[in-house]
């Protein structure tokens, strides 16, 4: 796919980009390490300004880059302004917190002095997807450049425009030249970047497939990495839960930017006990959603992002009910111009059939019906992925259980899964590893130096 900007509600290409040249490609990391050499020395405060100043943009010209978003890859309006309204949120969040990430810890020994030293590592290559073309890439910028890093990113070719908009708001907000730069390059381009010595290390989310191309290039450099990968995440409702509540947000938490988000949730898990009214009130969330323009803020479902992506959702669907699932909603392309698919659900789905294990990146809900707790726990355990996973019951020894046992990097109690700037967040299994936000997101790129002064 070439780079650009193709509106996913029509299908046309509005704007194309030319990729970078080697010569352009090496101008920018010499700019890049030139500018970590001295950038690394401003104080915490200069960078904590610039990021405060970045934020204000932001808010500022939320409209804007709102619609930037809903054009390029098709999210709902209203969705694409929360979204730019969380990047603030988190240039703050950093600009007021990395004084303290980042301070000296002392550690008690038997030397006259001895301490913990935080400081940046150089040159981070960011390697984003387009399903949040603004949050992802703020959510390791803020932390990244906070600790003294410079990035280079090279995001999603559906997206130039958003990548060009998040380096005009790093320049514009006072950082100098260099702190942060967008490549506009092919995936056929990372390898060579991650062996550039001047790379210290590349954090990527995306699919499996790009996670382990990358974790591999990088492997054999010895550079550090940080994935953000697929989710197949489980939405559990047992009997003790607030039925009508949780049949609401599993909604929201399945139609989340149009069904692509990695944490949203995909597999719903329901006790055999309610599952009737569960499934019931499901059917109805479902059927009551808008699909539509996304630049309409009534809009519920927009279309999907490029139609190898509808293409690709359409031939698992298919394969599901082949197999012998139940479309209780949904289950076909609407007919009409641009990427849409209606919000469907599936039940009745084999054991051991593909859907068990794969994840569907679009607006389709997997049902199931277990008998218990524990039959609830081993098939939200049994998928391959371990991002995140949402469980409701008002049952004190069910929450705690499902707190423990449940595979994934975060598990929410009576609450749909979201990241939040001063939680970490990341996934296990083949989900990825490393975590980005709060303090561990801060210290993922940091060299964290042992100091002992005898």
């Amino acid at each position: 796919m070439g780079i650009a900007t193709i509106n996913p509600a029509t299908g046309e290409t509005l704007e194309t980009f030319q990729p970078l040249t080697d010569a352009e490609i090496a101008a920018k990391l010499e700019q890049a390490q030139t500018t970590f050499e001295k950038y690394r020395w401003l104080s915490i405060a200069e960078r904590s300004h610039f990021m405060q100043t970045a934020a204000d943009i932001l808010e500022k010209q939320k409209a804007k880059y709102a619609e930037l978003m809903t054009l390029e890859m098709g999210k709902p309006l209203q969705s694409a302004i929360a979204e730019v309204e969380k990047c603030a949120l988190v240039c703050r969040y950093y600009a007021e917190h990395a004084a303290e990430f980042l301070a000296d810890v002392g550690v008690k020994t038997d030397a006259s002095q001895s301490f913990i030293r935080y400081q940046p590592l150089g040159i981070i290559l960011a390697v984003m997807p387009w399903n949040f073309p603004f949050w992802q890439v703020f959510r390791f910028a803020a932390p990244a450049l906070m600790a003294g890093n410079v990035g280079l990113l090279k995001h999603a070719s559906n997206v130039p425009q958003c990548a060009l908009a998040i380096q005009e708001i790093i320049q514009s907000a006072g950082f100098p030249t260099g702190v942060f730069q967008a490549l506009l390059v092919g995936a056929d381009k990372v390898p060579a970047l991650i062996a550039d010595e001047r790379i210290k290390a590349a954090t990527l989310t995306g699919s499996e497939p790009a996670g382990a191309s990358l974790a591999a290039a990088a492997g054999k450099q010895i550079k550090k990495t940080v994935l953000e990968l697929g989710g197949s995440d489980p939405f559990i409702v047992l009997a003790s839960a607030d039925i009508e509540t949780s049949a609401k947000t599993a909604t929201t938490a399945r139609m989340l930017n149009n069904g692509q988000s990695c944490i949203a949730a995909k597999r719903f898990i329901a006790e055999e006990a309610i599952a009737n009214q569960f499934e019931k009130l499901l059917i109805e969330n479902f059927q009551a959603l808008k699909v539509g323009d996304p630049m309409d803020l009534n809009t519920n479902i927009g279309p999907l992002a490029t139609p190898q992506i509808l293409q690709d959702l359409d031939q698992q669907v298919q394969n599901c009910i082949a197999s012998g699932a139940k479309v209780l909603v949904g289950g076909k392309p609407l007919s009409r111009p641009g990427n849409y698919y209606p919000p469907t659900i599936l039940s009745e789905i084999p054991a051991g059939s593909a859907a068990y294990n794969e994840e569907f990146f679009g607006p389709v809900a997997l049902l199931f019906r277990v008998p218990h707790i524990d039959a609830a726990i081993e098939l939200a355990n049994s998928t391959p992925f371990g991002l995140g996973a949402s469980a409701w019951t008002t049952d004190e020894q069910q929450r705690d259980r499902l707190i423990s046992e449940l595979e994934a990097g975060a598990v929410f109690i009576n609450s749909l899964v979201k990241s939040d700037p001063r939680m970490p967040f990341g996934g296990i299994k083949r989900s990825g590893y490393g975590r980005e936000l709060g303090i561990q997101g801060i210290h993922e790129f940091v060299n964290v130096k042992t100091v002992w002064v005898k």
